[in-house]
């Protein structure tokens, strides 16, 4: 009767090493991630944090910098010109969205590929 216990002992700790819990489905923190995404695109449109007296209430970093510099130093004179003079609107626009275009491919590259590398050493671990 002992070689029975002994043979159940061993079964029931097999049992246990490859246990493997069940998946959590994390419904509630992807609706929270979907709700908190879109908290943050609303927000601007309601609440109007720019300067109303400008041309463009939320003006980038260089115009900013420029300004700061011919209040701080009038008679500074740039190091160089740019390469390329002022470009349109559209021009910058289509950069702007090749720039995020390519950096999301390399994103989702990045992030599938690691992912499919985990996945793969989980199936030869099995």
């Amino acid at each position: 009767m002992t070689a029975s216990v002994n043979d159940d002992d061993k079964v029931r700790e097999a049992d246990d090493a490859t246990h493997v819990p069940p998946k959590r489905s994390g419904a509630g923190t992807t609706f929270g991630i979907i709700v908190l995404v879109i908290v943050i695109a609303v927000f601007p449109m309601f609440f109007n944090l720019g300067d109303p007296n400008e041309e463009e209430p939320f003006g980038g970093a260089d115009g900013a910098a420029t300004e700061v510099i011919e209040e701080e130093n009038p008679g500074y004179e740039p190091w160089f010109e740019p390469i390329i003079g002022e470009l349109p609107g559209e021009v910058e626009s289509g950069i702007f969205a090749l720039q995020a275009g390519l950096g999301a491919g390399v994103l989702g590259y990045a992030l599938g590929f690691y992912r499919g590398r985990d996945k793969g050493r989980g199936e030869t671990r099995a």
